[in-house]
């Protein structure tokens, strides 16, 4: 084969029965062992049950390089089925391209609309492809064509695939039972469209070699295939590769891309490896590296962002669904966002400072949730402030393998399939890995997230020009040794220090270094005497003067941090 092959990964999206399938054969001309729903219950069901690959190949646009050459096409056929959602998300991170498919008489459908949000996070381009088109009437077909690429057009537009390609297709027209002779309509200038739309991936061969398997099997007197697509770095036959999930290595003996045997391989391709001596039974899907360069992880830092079409609140303590390539793991998130001063800073893209404070965060800060301790001050000043950036600590049910920096989608597969609603809730980068399984001892306390405390309670009385006795601000039985030497703040505007306890009954004494104003002490003691007068004879004025003072008792507030991951729960004043 003379000139080279550029290879661009084209994924098949869209509702169940959207003909993704179809089309996906109607536009192959070499199908891979994956192709086509070949595996026996895919067949039985009449649906995609896992990620199919076949590939189409053409000519080299001039643009695109010199020749001669072939642009590769494949094809990656994703299931529509709404249960098979965490294989649609690992396929999406192998993809340059991306077609959704939609059925021209029922128009966007909960999964399409699951498909576009994956696209919009994973990948660059996007050609909407209008199938079915054989259903329409004749007379009636290019008006409901043009209706539908109008609707289309409208849902699009606050999205990145705004303007993107529509095209009108009938893939397998007659439908699946319909005779093979039935040529497909629209399907070359949809070739002619994919064509115009493709571009050079920027493609690296450099980097530990790191490829994503979707299918494996053996060949009788030849070894075991694994099959999938390079993500990063590049392999030769030869090479050791690693199983990380299975802690084995193997040697490359041979390889095939589309039924070619090849001897090298880079990031983008998509590629058949076949070793020897290995059961292809412990490996359906999952990744395969350069000997020691993955990691199995138990929990994760991430950056993230919520998905706006997710109708939730995204919780502290709540457990998401949490896709990491291929896996899907439940795991249980804490959110945590900028110190409040820092909310407006510029932060580095994929790193995260360990040396900065952070604060925690009962829930992901939206337009929509106000009622998070660091908006509590914005709030008062009429507007509500938000981070540019936020993070989450991921803590996951069992340990999952994968690279640092990896696309991470957070969701709630367990929502009614049959619910109009978006199941996807965020998405975002990981940006460090926990390796050790003792982390919450190891790892944590390096991260510095705090939570802001509040507390308040009232003056009793005063003692003398440089001290009163506080109460209502702890329990009773509450060990007030370790709150000694924190300020606190008067309501009158004098700073003190808890001096230390009263009595038994969670009294304090409170030390006022530059003395009570004389207006306080007035007031408190007007309040403490109202107080001692008490007597049956005078209830009613006892009423009024009770009234008085508790319309304007003084009030006494703590405030300190604490930080999340302390073992010493110490507290800490600015």
């Amino acid at each position: 084969m003379a000139g080279r092959v550029l290879n661009v990964n084209v994924g098949v999206l869209g509702h169940i029965d959207s003909g993704k399938t179809a089309l996906a054969r109607a536009l192959s001309t070499a199908g891979s062992t994956a192709a086509f729903d070949r595996a026996p219950q895919s067949r039985a069901r009449g649906i995609t049950l896992d990620l199919g690959f076949s590939c189409l190949r053409t000519a080299l646009p001039p643009r695109l390089g010199p020749g001669p050459g072939e642009l590769q096409f494949t094809l990656v056929d994703c299931p529509g089925h709404a249960s098979l959602i965490r294989t649609i998300i690992g396929g999406a991170q192998i993809i340059d391209l991306m077609m959704l498919v939609i059925d021209v008489t029922k128009g966007m459908q909960t999964q399409s609309a699951e498909c576009l949000v994956i696209g919009q996070i994973a990948c660059q381009k996007m050609v909407v492809v209008l199938n079915k088109i054989d259903l329409l009437p004749e007379g009636k077909r290019q008006s409901a064509i043009e209706k539908m690429t109008k609707k289309m057009q409208k849902t699009l537009e606050n999205t990145k695939f705004c303007g993107c390609p529509i095209v009108a297709v009938a893939a397998k027209p007659g439908g699946p039972e319909a005779p093979e002779s039935e040529n497909p309509l629209g399907v070359s200038e949809l070739i002619e469209v994919l064509k115009s739309q493709a571009y050079l991936p920027s493609r690296d061969p450099s980097g530990q070699f790191l490829m994503a398997v979707d299918h494996c099997f053996s060949i009788k007197g030849q070894g075991t295939v694994m099959t999938g697509t390079i993500l990063s770095g590049s392999v030769s036959l030869g090479d050791n590769v690693e199983i990380p999930a299975l802690k084995v290595t193997k040697k490359v003996k041979s390889m095939q891309m589309f039924h070619t045997p090849v001897t090298y391989a880079m990031q983008g391709d998509r590629v058949g490896v076949c070793v020897t001596q290995f059961d292809p039974k412990l490996l359906e899907r999952g990744l395969i590296c350069t000997p020691d360069s993955l990691h199995t992880i138990h929990a994760a830092i991430i950056s993230l962002k919520k998905i706006q079409y997710f109708r939730g609140v995204l919780q502290t303590k709540a457990k998401f669904h949490i896709t990491v390539g291929h896996e899907t793991v439940m795991g249980r998130v804490m959110f945590f966002s900028p110190a409040p001063a820092d909310f407006n800073e510029e932060i580095q893209e994929n790193v995260f400072d360990f040396e900065k404070d952070y604060l925690y965060q009962e829930e992901y800060l939206s337009k929509d949730s106000v009622s998070s301790e660091g908006n509590k001050e914005n709030e008062q000043a009429g507007e509500v402030q938000l981070p540019k950036q936020q993070w989450a600590l991921l803590e996951f049910e069992k340990p999952i393998t994968c690279p640092k920096l990896c696309l991470v989608i957070g969701s709630k597969l367990d929502t009614d399939i049959h619910a109009n609603t978006c199941r996807l809730a965020f998405h975002g980068v990981l940006l460090q890995g926990m390796e050790d399984k003792n982390y919450t001892e190891t790892f944590l306390p390096k991260l510095k997230v705090y939570k802001l405390k509040h507390k308040e309670g009232q003056v009793e009385r005063v003692m003398d020009d440089y001290s009163v006795i506080g109460r209502s601000l702890f329990k009773k039985e509450t060990n007030i040794q370790i709150f000694v030497g924190l300020k606190v703040k008067l309501s009158t505007g004098e700073s003190g220090i808890i001096d230390g306890g009263f009595g038994q009954s969670g009294k304090f004494k409170i030390r006022i270094p530059d003395g009570l104003k004389p207006d306080t002490k007035m007031l408190l003691t007007v309040a403490s005497k109202k107080k001692a007068k008490g007597g049956k004879a005078d209830t009613t004025k006892e009423d009024e003067s009770s009234k008085n003072d508790s319309a304007q008792p003084v009030t006494v507030s703590l405030s300190f941090k604490r930080y999340v991951f302390d073992t010493q729960k110490k507290m800490i004043q600015s």
